[in-house]
């Protein structure tokens, strides 16, 4: 099932602009069907843009709760807290993971263009003028 923009907008928080630009540069792949609406790959969207916690970007502006301590869990509790907060811990491992090889793909897609545009210019002459041809020079 694939997202709209206006989905994906709500699910990554970003703008419209700014995954339509993202579309438009071919960082999110992205089909359009006969009335013009853009249907993104989730898979590919998250790739580039993860999931909010809120449903709503305009949400995530809004102020957070105000935290208090909280007591000390009991006995029992403290071990269900240290397995949470070892499964978040794993799962922001895991979207650093994700996040690292992104990066080391754009960089080898970076390299890659460096490497043509150089051979290009390279091999690049400018072309002569009709006095130059005419004279040999």
């Amino acid at each position: 099932m694939a997202y709209t923009l206006g989905e994906a907008e709500k699910v990554t928080g970003k703008s419209k602009a700014t995954l339509s630009a993202a579309i438009k540069s071919g960082r999110i792949p992205a089909r359009r069907d006969d009335s013009g609406t853009f249907h993104i790959d989730p898979a590919e969207l998250h790739r580039i843009y993860p999931r909010t916690v809120y449903s709503d970007h305009r949400q995530a502006a809004a102020p957070l709760p105000d935290k208090t301590p909280e007591p000390p869990p009991e006995k029992g509790g403290l071990e269900a807290a240290i397995s949470a907060l070892q499964a978040r811990l794993d799962a922001t491992q895991d979207r650093l993971s994700d996040k690292e090889t992104a990066l080391a793909d754009l960089r080898e897609d970076r390299d890659r263009w460096r490497q043509q545009a150089t051979a290009l210019l390279a091999g690049h002459q400018p072309p002569k003028g009709l006095i130059a041809r005419l004279f040999g020079r």
